[in-house]
């Protein structure tokens, strides 16, 4: 598709949750190789939780947490054009604590929880925040419009779930090793999403925030 013929984007204090995601989408096109490399830290854990029992999976997770929000600074970043932030590092370990527990609990409760606070690491990035001031920024950027941030991430993870089911689906028949296959192509290539997404919504939020103010 040309760049004419694609719809005008919306600014972020009015962009709705599909233009969040084509948005997102878009970018990911622009920076491939460099948001391409995201998605390592989805394939570590997966890779780890294969065949494991829930209660290992969670474990899994926290350890390999650290290198999931290491993924999300490095998209904050890729997102705002600034340098690595160990000050959002250190909000995204926080923010990550309770993740994996939540997210057993049927995906829902961690989308909200992340909606609400995840905010707090691509605002240390671009605004060059301390530790508590960054969570503290985080939290109000989700509640600024925590309808669009919520319905966004929301949105986002049924793009990837959907995505990484079709594809499972269609190697389903080739066996074990196609189906691990799989696996790795969408951990790879479609899990960028989700954090690229989630560092987007960030302008998005900021804007409607000042708009209030």
């Amino acid at each position: 598709m040309s760049s004419e013929s694609r719809p005008v984007a919306l600014p972020p204090a009015q962009r709705t949750v599909g233009q969040l995601v084509a948005e997102s989408i878009r970018f990911y096109g622009d920076h491939f190789w460099a948001v391409l490399a995201l998605g390592l830290s989805f394939l570590a854990i997966d890779l780890a939780s294969l065949g494991q029992s829930v209660r290992a999976q969670t474990v899994l997770a926290w350890i390999l947490g650290p290198l999931v929000c290491a993924a999300f600074v490095r998209a904050s970043c890729l997102m705002s054009s600034e340098e690595w932030s160990w000050t959002a590092f250190a909000a995204a370990l926080i923010v990550y604590v309770p993740f994996p527990v939540l997210l057993r609990l049927y995906v829902l409760p961690g989308v909200f929880w992340f909606a609400l606070f995840g905010l707090a690491v691509p605002a240390a990035v671009a605004e060059h925040l301390d530790l508590v001031p960054a969570l503290r920024r985080g939290a109000r950027l989700g509640r600024a419009d925590l309808v669009h941030s919520l319905a966004g991430l929301a949105t986002l993870c049924i793009v990837y779930g959907v995505c990484r089911f079709a594809l499972l689906v269609l190697l389903h028949t080739q066996g074990d090793q196609a189906q691990k296959i799989a696996i790795v192509l969408a951990d790879i290539v479609l899990s960028p999403l989700l954090y690229i997404g989630g560092a987007l919504l960030y302008v998005d939020q900021a804007a409607r925030a000042e708009a209030v103010e």
